[in-house]
């Protein structure tokens, strides 16, 4: 690890300012501690002289003055710090998960187990907790190691040479000695954390699937690699903490030698009469305040090596490349998708460390107002082509047009707010109904939110809820069953009110008379939208407009058969 992180600096703007306050205190402190060695000198010289109370009086309280300013110094480099943590922390945690966003579902598929849900948010949370030990504690006591053994150098020198000398000898030691121990524990501080993310990361995905796993009876098996993978860190950890008081022990001898040299060197010259008792003070008092800030630093470092390894997996993920950005040469004409045609030429897409491709010359129109029909088995590439207009994945081959508009022109946040995505396990939140349905409108009114529950076919179900709208519906939504579910994901693409809308398989684990309701609500939702939906069935029983299947990446249209039309069109022809 660096002994400062200037990507730190660079991603935490916020903080330069209690930073730059913390160096200032730092200087100051410095000033203090050659102020205090020098009264305290002075006092004790003139105390053993037998100088009267009177004459040291202003000393004295001068001395006072100086230690409590030190204190207050001391105090608020430490509160700056942890503000500075504070600020990089909430920086850092904004533009991970922004950046997390934007890359997407795949790129935590494409990583294959390197960077999974669960240690994202181990690293987001526990990991950046760590950067409070380096900015409250090591960065601080860095600061002081530049500025104080220098300044004490400086000062010593002025007064008695020779003890400057073994000072300067002696003190290069310290940082020698901290530098041989850093590298010794790096490695094993790195697989600390790597093992602690690991443990948080995988606990958070047993915790989610433990329904599953009870259900099939592995919870043992998990339960047992859960606590292999405790038993490795609680070792690495006892080894990291082995090295770290070794350390610890081996800086302190160094600085204890170093200091007792200076102290015979004093104590025989002053014996011998070539130094007065107030300049032998003044070098014993600062003596030892020369490697203080050396020693501490040098502890600090390994408090502080968390909260960096964390920080340098986080630039790691900062520094994936995520979608392209707008071409600013691009048209400045805005697409809607209520009037503009989306055309997919010759398209391919290619997973990383696949054989095959997952999508192969796909060649589609979609105009305004279409209804579209995906069908084919699991692996056709189905769920890749909702992928691909959801941008969470490129294409790697051809190009997709919007209105004659290259669709990397467009910027994926102006593209994503004119879709509304129902995935086949929709993810709800431990909240109310009511905020899992305004979830992407979040400011839209009680009646507005309603509405979209009644057109979903929800608001029945909901009513007879415990606390209607206001009950809380647990993680997953696991108090509701698999058609309410569906039923709040629809809703919540009601409410939207996006004018394309891709539904992955919505009736998929439906019984036959929930999928009957959910296939209701669909037709009535997507009415005036253009609608994608993805199926297994080839043989649809309900009028699914035009019928496309996907077979190993590549699409055919499909002849529609003799569909029964759904209960809307009935409506709307009688």
């Amino acid at each position: 690890m660096k002994p400062l992180d200037p990507r730190l600096l660079r991603y935490s703007a916020a903080a330069r300012g209690y930073l730059a306050v913390t160096v200032v205190l730092g200087l100051a402190a410095t000033g203090l501690i050659l102020i205090q060695a020098s009264l305290l000198a002075r006092l004790l010289a003139g105390a053993a002289t037998g100088t009267g109370l009177t004459v040291l009086a202003g000393a004295l309280v001068a001395l006072v003055g100086v230690l409590v300013a030190r204190a207050a110094a001391s105090y608020g480099g430490e509160v700056t710090a942890l503000r500075a943590a504070a600020a990089v922390k909430s920086q850092l945690r904004r533009r991970l998960v922004d950046h997390a966003l934007r890359l997407g579902p795949s790129w935590l598929a494409e990583t294959k187990g390197r960077h999974r849900a669960g240690e994202v948010t181990t690293l987001a949370t526990r990991g950046l907790d760590g950067l409070d030990a380096y900015f409250a504690r090591y960065l601080p006591q860095l600061v002081l190691a530049c500025l104080v053994p220098f300044a004490v150098l400086i000062r010593v020198a002025f007064a008695d040479w020779i003890s400057a000398v073994v000072i300067g000898v002696t003190l290069p030691l310290i940082p020698v000695f901290a530098i041989l121990v850093g590298l010794h524990t790096k490695a094993t501080t790195q697989r600390q954390w790597r093992l602690l993310a690991r443990l948080g990361g995988h606990f958070l995905d047993v915790v989610e699937g433990l329904p599953t796993l009870k259900l099939f009876g592995r919870g043992k098996p998990q339960a047992e690699v859960i606590g292999a993978v405790t038993e490795e860190y609680r070792a690495v950890t006892m080894s990291t903490l082995r090295v770290a008081f070794l350390s610890g022990f081996v800086l302190e001898l160094a600085a204890a030698l170093a200091t007792a040299l200076v102290a015979v060197e004093v104590g025989l010259r002053l014996l011998a009469g070539h130094m007065s008792y107030q300049t032998a003070l003044l070098v014993l008092l600062l003596t030892p305040e020369a490697y203080l800030p050396l020693r501490a630093v040098g502890a600090q470092f390994h408090a502080s090596t968390e909260g960096a390894a964390a920080a340098r997996d986080v630039f790691e993920i900062l520094d994936t490349p995520q979608l392209p950005a707008p071409n600013p040469r691009a048209p400045g004409r805005r697409v809607s998708l209520r009037d503009d045609t989306i055309k997919l030429s010759g398209v391919s897409l290619a997973y990383p460390g696949c054989d095959r491709q997952a999508l192969s010359a796909v060649n589609l129109t979609i105009r305004p107002g279409d209804r579209i029909t995906l069908a084919g088995p699991s692996g056709a590439g189905k769920s890749s082509l909702l992928a691909l207009l959801l941008r969470f994945a490129e294409p790697t081959g051809g190009r997709i047009e919007v209105g004659g508009v290259d669709l990397t022109f467009i910027p994926v946040g102006e593209w994503r707010r004119q879709i509304s995505w129902v995935p086949q396990q929709p993810y709800l939140f431990n909240t109310s109904v009511a905020a899992n349905i305004a979830l992407g409108q979040p400011e839209a009114s009680p009646r507005a939110i309603g509405r979209a529950a009644e057109a979903a076919g929800a608001a029945e179900f909901i009513e007879h809820l415990p606390a209607g709208y206001a009950t809380e519906i647990g993680e997953r939504g696991l108090r509701l069953s698999s058609g309410q579910r569906q039923q709040i994901a629809l809703a919540r693409a009601f409410l939207r009110d996006a004018p394309l809308l891709l539904l992955d398989e919505p009736t998929a684990h439906l019984d036959a008379v929930s999928a009957r309701r959910l296939e209701d609500a669909i037709a009535a939702l997507t009415a005036d939208r253009t609608m994608i939906q993805v199926t297994h069935s080839e043989n649809p029983t309900r009028d699914i407009g035009r019928l496309f299947t996907l077979n190993h990446g590549t699409l055919r249209q499909a002849s529609s058969p003799c569909l029964a039309p759904a209960p809307a069109l009935l409506a709307a022809t009688s």
